[in-house]
């Protein structure tokens, strides 16, 4: 089968098409022949040897990972409720720029057939990510919400998320103009350029000097330290990423935490194991939300194995709205 792998750290370049054997299901795995999985910033962080997870240990060539959507073609032991044939999702670190990839069964989620693949390919990972930062953050109706990255993967999910819970002032966060506008489209009611360095003082301005509510952060570093001074009294922020690419937590300073603030982390991995029936539940929400239509995914670009660099490229230029997409 054909694959994307590389070898060495480095630019997007060090990724190449490569044939390697078909993976083989272990005990309580089943093996995709994949239809779309997605490109986002861990695997980027990963090509260039900055991906902070410590289960990130790497044996080159390495097959990175990603949110994938495909058929089950192969059952191994110990693996009960899936079959070869059904249509599924799942997310991995590894193996998925591939024609077909082995994955943990305990992982997988059920994708329904009229979803398109590279759409569906939200659902595994990014958009379970966007619906458990909003439930770790405890949105209530009406509450004022400030999604950072408004335009990306997560965002453009956790925006419309926001919508569907009620929330009441939706503010988002986007580098460039295009992304703004498409940041307004996906429902934000305001968006601020998070690169100004005065984007606090204009969200503490659109939420009357109160502060917004809720943050979700997924960019980190010093963007992460002015939100927790932003936040509203009785606000929460939840950390999910560091696209920014700066892995280090500034310091903070006494008196933002002043006026009972709360500051917490999501990952998914996390989520699913420690709460396993809220973890299916949110399965279940988004589902329906994707089939509905009220929540889209957002795909910026489809592109073949062969093309991974590229979709690397577009990422790390920070141009895409919505989802990169990887079609074997």
């Amino acid at each position: 089968m054909r694959a994307v792998q590389f070898d060495r750290y480095g630019a997007p370049d060090v990724l190449y098409v490569a044939e390697r054997p078909v993976p083989e299901p272990g005990p309580g795995q089943v093996r995709i022949a994949v239809e779309a999985v997605s490109v986002g910033h861990a695997q980027t962080q990963m090509r260039r040897e900055v991906f902070p997870a410590p289960m990130w240990k790497p044996v080159f060539p390495v097959v990175l990972g990603g949110d994938v959507v495909g058929r089950i073609t192969a059952v191994g032991p110990d693996v009960a409720g899936l079959s070869p044939g059904d249509r599924v999702g799942a997310f991995t670190l590894y193996g998925a720029y591939a024609e077909q990839v082995v994955v943990d069964a305990a992982t997988v989620v059920p994708v329904p057939e009229e979803l398109d693949a590279a759409e569906a390919a939200v659902l595994p990972g990014t958009g379970l990510i966007a619906l458990g930062i909003l439930r770790t953050g405890r949105l209530s109706k009406g509450e004022t919400v400030l999604v950072h990255a408004a335009a990306g993967g997560v965002g453009h999910i956790a925006v419309q998320l926001a919508r569907a819970a009620g929330a009441g002032q939706i503010i988002g966060t986007a580098g460039e103009a295009g992304k703004r506008e498409f940041a307004r489209t996906v429902g934000a009611d305001a968006v601020v350029d998070h690169r100004s360095p005065h984007w606090a003082e204009e969200v503490r301005e659109l939420t009357g000097g109160r502060g917004p509510d809720l943050i979700l952060d997924g960019i980190g570093a010093e963007v992460l330290q002015q939100g927790i001074g932003l936040l509203a009294p009785g606000g929460r922020l939840v950390f999910y990423g560091s696209s920014g690419g700066e892995l280090e937590i500034p310091r903070v300073s006494v008196m933002d935490l002043i006026g009972i603030k709360y500051v917490t982390a999501f990952a998914l991995s996390a989520w699913r194991g420690g709460r396993p029936h809220e973890y299916e539940a949110g399965v279940a929400e988004l589902t329906r939300l994707l089939v509905d239509g009220q929540v889209k995914s957002a795909v910026h670009a489809r592109l073949p194995l062969e093309r991974a660099a590229e979709a690397h490229t577009i990422l790390e230029s920070r141009a895409q709205l919505g989802r990169v997409v990887l079609i074997p």
